[in-house]
């Protein structure tokens, strides 16, 4: 039996961990998009910043993982440039904004489970491998979490006294308060059919087939409320280069313009964790019951498919008109989810009362053969 300091140190180890990790995937993230971008565009990605070089005969050498050091020339760059602060904004909260957007960010992993159980050096992770395991309420946990993250974006255009800012940051607040509704409504069906907000307990419940299958409506409705939450095409209206001067964050310079940048990629990772989870199986797949490490490898390889996904919308759809996209999601989006929440009620209630079994059997008594 663990002491509350021992399980205290053990999520801290294992939160730096788990941070350390994403913060460098979010780096190599961007450079993911770019390189799918310039494949799905017939163009060309990065390919100078770092690579290996390999000489071929009679030709030119070949070069190897080019542009993989893109990620750090673009840090270096952040670091280096001049970070100005506009006259009269409010410092307070001009600071504060791009912190509270990456917290908020980093905050989502602490109840994602990225293995099942298991001992690494003595130490046993039970029941599963996560920052804070076994949290009966992880889901509201994550909606609360992704509803303070509007905050850094509106502080962010409020604190910055700029015309194009303040809208940005009032498009960001309606625009996230309307698809958080649609997204929470679209969990409700996953949490009504595993009977738990416990995230281990869904990744358990799709052992033999995943809620995406049974699901369909609701993962397609909660993908693309976290593309609007996430503000990514084809719903990046408030950062409409266009309209609003790059929006909430115009005023924003070195690495206080980066801490935005890098909220939103690692948002991307996060929520596509989020998605895989409560969709996709988690760390469920093959012998991951005999060799536990595994489950890593199976989170790893969903979370890079829903980020492939998110690249390849962004290639191929167009930005939606501000009101369209309001539409959508009052219109369209909720009253879909309603609808699959009490589709799911009635089944669930159907199935307890056992009225599906004998249906089903003079169904297939009546057949000729």
């Amino acid at each position: 039996m663990q002491t509350n300091l021992q399980i205290a140190l053990q999520a801290l180890i294992v939160g730096f961990i788990i941070t350390l990790a994403v913060v460098t995937g979010f780096a190599y993230t961007t450079l993911l998009e770019r390189k799918l971008l310039a494949r799905l565009q017939h163009r060309v990605g990065p390919n100078r910043a770092g690579y290996i070089p390999i000489p071929r005969r009679g030709k030119g050498e070949r070069k190897l993982l080019a542009g993989f050091l893109q990620p750090l020339a673009d840090a270096i760059k952040l670091f280096f440039k001049e970070d100005a602060t506009p006259g009269r904004v409010d410092k307070a909260v001009y600071n504060l904004a791009p912190m509270l957007a990456v917290m908020t960010a980093i905050m989502i992993l602490a109840v994602i489970p990225w293995a099942g159980e298991m001992s690494i050096f003595g130490v046993e992770f039970s029941p599963y491998f996560a920052i804070a395991p076994g949290l009966n309420v992880a889901v509201l946990f994550i909606l609360a979490i992704t509803s303070i993250g509007v905050y850094g974006v509106v502080l962010g255009g409020w604190a910055s006294n700029s015309k194009y800012a303040v809208m940005g940051g009032i498009r960001a607040s309606a625009q996230m308060v309307s698809y958080e509704l649609t997204m929470a409504l679209s969990i409700i069906p996953v949490i009504m059919m595993s009977n738990s907000m416990d995230m281990g307990v869904i990744v358990s419940s799709q052992s033999k087939l995943w809620f995406a299958f049974i699901q369909p409506l609701a993962a397609i409705i909660f993908f693309i409320a976290i593309l609007a939450e996430l503000e990514r095409s084809p719903f990046d209206l408030l950062e409409a280069e266009q309209e609003l001067a790059s929006g909430f964050n115009v005023e924003y310079g070195g690495m206080r313009f980066g801490m935005f940048f890098m909220a939103e990629y690692m948002k991307m990772v996060s929520f596509s964790a989020i998605f895989a989870v409560i969709f996709l199986g988690g760390y469920k797949g093959p012998f991951v019951d005999d060799v536990p490490a595994l489950g890593f490898l199976y989170t790893f390889m969903k979370i890079v498919f829903c980020l492939f996904l998110m690249i390849w919308i962004r290639a191929t759809l167009p930005r939606l008109r501000y009101d369209r996209l309001m539409d959508f999601g009052w219109k369209r989006l909720l009253p879909i989810a309603l609808v699959t929440v009490v589709i799911t009620a009635v089944f669930i209630v159907l199935s307890e009362e056992g009225v599906w079994e004998p249906l089903f059997d003079s169904m297939f008594s009546a057949l000729p053969f």
